[in-house]
């Protein structure tokens, strides 16, 4: 797969690659021990294991005195109540993009990102002044432009998620954008408190999502996905919460991707960071120029 392709299947990789994820570290690590630099992580992955969500206990008397009954700790319905979403009609950001693997190092690519809420997005994604790729998303597919290569590729949801042994949709895409929580409710995700984060745990057929929000801003702060049958895992931090209108948002977002190649049985990493300079939450269609050249070849 050439630079231009994987610039433009970042969206997709953070979420799709997780049929080929090396296994995690046995031990945990809290949200906050992440650093801010992809070159230079060390990170563990916490090992999935059921939650439990911890019930109420009752008033006891100790010497005559009663003691306070203990405060249960959240419930679905509350902890999903409490997260702090953003909401908005169009999103447009200038970002820079870096992507590390086994084979390339690439860094401040320029990638343009405009949101239509429920509906569109798109992506136009430059290296050194020259647009090598536009993508556009909608409810049904996935189209992808390679520039440098004048052809094109068109993915539908249905077909992505056999490949990937995932649930991929819009709603899920778009949640990642804008660090909202990535799925819908289930009736078996369970909470529970990690230190100063409500773990948040959902479950989508052999894949486990972990989700941990912060207790102060009520952001979601990291989100972990585990396949479970191989252990493979990708993390996805959000950090950079900077006020947005009436929202927090997150500025910048690292996607660690560990997995087992299937080509040569070698444990690997793939680092993507993402680093808005610019975002904005308009109410004016800020327009989603997207036109195939008839001497492009569908691949």
């Amino acid at each position: 797969m050439n630079s231009v392709l994987l610039y433009s299947l970042l969206l997709i990789l953070a979420l799709g690659q997780i049929s080929c994820r090396r296994p995690p570290a046995t031990s945990a690590t809290s949200p906050g021990s992440a650093t801010g630099t992809a070159g230079t992580r060390s990170d563990t992955l916490v090992k999935s294991q059921p939650a439990s969500v911890s019930q109420p206990t009752t008033s006891t008397v100790v010497s005559g005195t009663a003691t306070a009954p203990a405060r249960p700790r959240p419930g679905i319905d509350e902890a999903r109540a409490n997260v702090a979403e953003i909401d908005f009609r169009y999103l447009t950001a200038k970002s820079k993009l870096s992507f590390k693997n086994k084979d390339q190092d690439i860094s401040n690519a320029s990638l343009h990102l405009r949101v239509r809420k429920d509906s569109l997005i798109w992506m136009s994604i430059s290296k050194v002044g020259i647009e090598a790729a536009r993508v556009l998303i909608t409810r049904d597919s996935v189209t992808i432009m390679d520039k440098i290569e004048k052809q094109y590729m068109v993915y539908d949801f249905p077909t992505l998620s056999r490949q990937f042994n995932f649930d991929l949709n819009f709603d899920l895409l778009q949640a990642l954008i804008v660090g909202n929580l990535p799925l819908p409710k289930r009736p078996a995700q369970k909470v529970k408190n990690e230190r100063d984060y409500l773990l948040l745990r959902q479950s989508e057929g052999k894949v486990l999502v972990d989700n941990y929000i912060g207790e102060n801003d009520r952001k979601l702060k990291r989100l972990m996905v585990t396949e479970q049958p191989t252990k493979n895992a990708l993390r996805l931090d959000y950090e950079d919460f900077t006020a947005l209108n009436t929202f927090l948002f997150p500025y910048s977002s690292l996607v660690t991707v560990d997995y087992k190649s299937k080509a040569d049985g070698q444990f690997y990493q793939t680092l993507i960071r993402i680093k808005h300079n610019k975002v904005e939450l308009v109410e004016k269609d800020p327009g989603f120029p997207f036109t195939i050249p008839g001497k492009y070849q569908r691949k």
